[in-house]
């Protein structure tokens, strides 16, 4: 039997063991709510890797606080290693948005309905491409289609390159009646970017090849090719290109109206260094029909996967 003074101090020592706990832990409840509150989610972006990836990101910087600070939200950039791995990211949701060229635009926005082109550059509405050649092939720059490059070593850029594949192998089929394999006399290389493409014919180790003129032209400003060596010897009818793409689910994720205001911000931008990575002096409206052209011809080549 437990003694009468022990009976008396029970409850008050099961009392105070209940107030110790409740002391020292939360409840279920606040557990529960605290495990529930998440930081906001960052508004993330990517780009075709048709330059220099490393100088891409640097310069892309600038462009990305300017988003954070106009749309009140972290912006982050994901490289991506090619340009089948940027529609990739797309498609997944491991980013909501991408500047593409006309053929990865196309691709990812036929993968993911309801996908739109919101911005695109000044030039990108009518964008040409170089066929360029080595000095030492003794080929000058021509009104007509280089037709002799069929007998030399070639390079395009990515295979998915709107300005470094796709478009200049609709023009050889055009002009030659003939695709890239029948009309080269030695397999062509892709090289991966139009940097790398300029650099493949100035060395020499190709001896013609295929660029994006904004790439070709901004290194002959810069002082990285001699166009005395790297010669423009064709310059592409005009095409619809590059584009900034956005995923249908952001206003979902970041709030009504959001894909509005990015495209708002994207437009007003006049700082040409917010732009220098694309690189863009403005930019404009852009809208799924303006790539209308783009997709005809990727259907035609097979591309659109």
């Amino acid at each position: 039997m437990t003694p009468p003074k022990l009976r008396l101090m029970l409850p008050l020592l099961l009392l105070s063991l209940v107030l110790a706990i409740g002391c020292a832990a939360p409840s279920d409840d606040a557990v529960d709510a605290s495990a529930s509150i998440e930081a906001p989610a960052a508004f993330r972006l990517s780009a075709i890797p048709d330059q220099n990836s490393t100088e891409i990101e640097e310069k892309l910087k600038p462009l990305i606080a300017h988003l954070a600070t106009e749309l009140g939200v972290s912006v982050e950039y994901v490289p991506a290693r090619d340009y089948q791995a940027s529609v990739e990211m797309f498609k997944n949701g491991d980013v909501q948005l991408a500047w593409f060229g006309g053929l990865t635009g196309v691709q990812a926005r036929h993968a993911i309905q309801g996908a739109r082109a919101i911005a695109q550059g000044a030039s990108d509405p009518e964008f040409y491409s170089y066929f360029i050649a080595h000095q030492d092939t003794g080929l000058e720059r021509s009104e007509d289609f280089p037709a002799a490059i069929g007998d030399l070593t070639f390079a395009f850029g990515s295979e998915s390159s709107t300005s470094g594949r796709l478009m200049p192998e609709f023009f050889i089929r055009q002009n030659t009646d003939k695709g890239p394999t029948e009309f080269f006399a030695q397999p062509v290389v892709f090289s991966g970017s139009h940097d790398r493409t300029v650099e493949l014919v100035e060395s020499g180790q190709v001896q013609a090849g295929v660029v994006n003129f904004k790439v070709y032209d901004q290194r002959v400003a810069d002082g990285e090719t001699d166009p005395d060596v790297v010669r423009v010897i064709w310059q592409t009818p005009y095409y619809a290109d590059y584009n900034w793409t956005v995923r249908p689910d952001v206003d979902e994720q970041f709030g009504e109206g959001f894909t509005d205001r990015l495209q708002e911000t994207l437009l007003a931008i006049e700082d040409p260094i917010l732009l220098a990575a694309l690189p863009r002096e403005r930019l404009i409206a852009a809208s799924n029909e303006d790539f209308e052209g783009i997709r005809e011809v990727a259907e035609y080549l097979d591309m659109i996967r």
